[in-house]
């Protein structure tokens, strides 16, 4: 290898290392901030829905598309909601092209004789994917306020008394509600997720919103001001994460967004590697396409603080760091040979450094979390020790998925919205087999997540020869991330 070429790996590396230390900083502040917020007792002016003429009209939004497994626990949940029924719509946008469509005519037929408005809305096109289907339900919504669940959802029949009374502040133009899982513990994939999402809705959105940050409506469990959505633009589906791109726009137009961490809104995760891999191709594919749309209007808005222009970069930048964490990850083997054959390059190594403090500061960060939601007793903390390691390899293992998805996003290439398949798993005894909207296609990444996990097999025994054991510790934990993808994708058709 040429010192020219050691340089430019050095280089890049080292660039990829710097982002995600930026990426871990910007976390860290996050949790300062949410640390700050939970000792605060915040009161807000609230709505009397005990006051008939305070309360307001709603629409409860369905955005469905062939959820045959979960359409009937979806609309019993829904019927369930506690409101006035005079003050309350519901919209089933049922872009289905299977036999589901008949069954939910049913249903809603059915519910619709117990004096409950609900409406069955079909399109002749799927034009514009989930945003088409709300923009066209909105135009016909009677609601001031459009409440929105995807069919996985299971909200508590006070949802909306929990959340509705906060418009009474005519500047909130969103208020969203924290996910729970109702098949956390199912396998080690849902509790990977789990642990993914949890963090994000507890030190991301509190640690952004207690600061007046920008945060995101998160496309489901949350609830938006009619006039907000029209102010800012109207939902856009030129992007696959249409909630994102909303939730900036309005941001921007001085709307505030409401998060409450308390009210938890519980719903399905996917348990089947192919259908976690659909759903994060299109977060992150969507998350750099609003990157790509959004970014340059953050940082030119003259009525933002630079620190919300700072976080809300680093937001859209979320989904980048997989491109970034894949390079260091690429480069890393290169970089232990380059260690050994230049030996006045040896400094280089402090670089290496970001990344070990790196992964601290994000230990300590997702433990506040963790413990916020699973307790903080001793044997809690040992269980997020193994956690933690195991998501951080399996987030390893996915990061060229990923990648190529962030790729996509940023380059402009554009691919159809594909919604994750629901399954209707409650509990361990449940079964994902025989599912219809499961393709039997495997990915064509698989072919790459099996050489890559040769290439770091090959990185663990290169300390050997060379007798620098420093990066073994991340190698395996790439060698088992790459083997868990390509395994469960291969025994899960994915």
């Amino acid at each position: 290898m040429g010192l020219a070429i050691a340089y430019i790996i050095i280089a890049i590396y080292s660039f990829a290392l710097i982002l995600i230390f930026f990426y871990s900083l910007a976390q860290l502040n996050l949790l300062i901030n949410y640390l700050g917020y939970k000792k605060r007792n915040e009161v807000a002016p609230k709505f009397n829905l005990l006051d008939p003429k305070e309360i307001p009209f709603v629409t409860i939004q369905l955005p469905i598309y062939n959820e045959e497994y979960v359409m009937e626990r979806l609309l019993d949940n829904i019927a369930k909601i506690e409101y006035p029924k005079s003050k309350l719509e519901i919209q089933v946008l049922d872009d289905s092209t299977d036999d589901s469509v008949i069954e939910t005519a049913q249903r809603i037929e059915q519910l619709q004789q117990t004096g409950l408005d609900i409406q069955h809305i079909r399109r002749e096109n799927r034009k514009g994917y989930k945003a088409g289907a709300l923009k066209e339900g909105l135009e016909i919504a009677k609601g001031d306020f459009i409440a929105i669940f995807d069919a996985d959802f299971l909200p508590e029949a006070d949802w909306l008394k929990k959340t509705v009374p906060y418009f009474k502040d005519e500047e909130i133009g969103v208020v969203q509600t924290r996910w729970g899982h109702i098949n956390r513990d199912y396998s080690t994939l849902t509790r990977i997720q789990a642990f993914a999402l949890d963090a994000h809705f507890t030190l991301e959105q509190v640690g952004r919103n207690s600061k007046g940050h920008f945060i995101n409506f998160n496309g489901t469990a949350g609830i938006w001001r009619k006039e907000c959505i029209f102010d800012a633009g109207n939902w856009e589906g030129d992007t696959l994460t249409e909630d994102l791109d909303l939730s900036y726009r309005a941001q921007l137009k001085n709307w505030k967004f409401k998060y409450l961490e308390d009210v938890e809104t519980p719903a399905e995760l996917p348990v089947v590697i192919s259908a976690a891999r659909s759903q994060q191709f299109r977060w992150n594919k969507g998350g750099a396409e609003n990157f790509r749309k959004t970014v340059w209007s953050v940082i030119t808005s003259k009525n933002i603080p630079f620190k919300t222009k700072f976080h809300g970069v680093m937001h859209l930048l979320n989904s980048s760091m997989f491109l970034c964490v894949f390079i260091v990850a690429l480069l890393s083997i290169p970089m232990l040979y380059i260690k050994n054959t230049y030996g006045h390059l040896g400094w280089v190594f402090e670089v290496t450094s970001f990344f070990i403090l790196s992964t601290i500061i994000l230990f300590v960060c997702y433990w506040f979390t963790y413990k916020s939601i699973q307790g903080s007793s001793f044997d809690n903390f040992v269980d997020y020790i193994k956690l933690f390691f195991t998501f951080f390899s399996v987030a390893l293992g996915f990061s060229l998925h990923n990648t190529v998805a962030v790729l996509e996003g940023h380059l402009g290439k554009r691919s159809e919205f594909v919604r994750t398949p629901k399954f209707n798993i409650n509990s361990i005894k449940d079964t994902w087999k025989g599912n219809k909207y499961l393709t039997n296609k495997l990915s064509p990444n698989m072919i790459l997540e099996f050489a890559l996990m040769i290439y770091f097999l090959f990185g663990m025994y290169s300390a050997v020869p060379l007798n620098d054991y420093g990066l073994f510790p991340f190698h395996l934990m790439l060698f088992l991330g790459f083997g868990f993808v390509f395994f469960k994708s291969l025994t899960s058709k994915a």
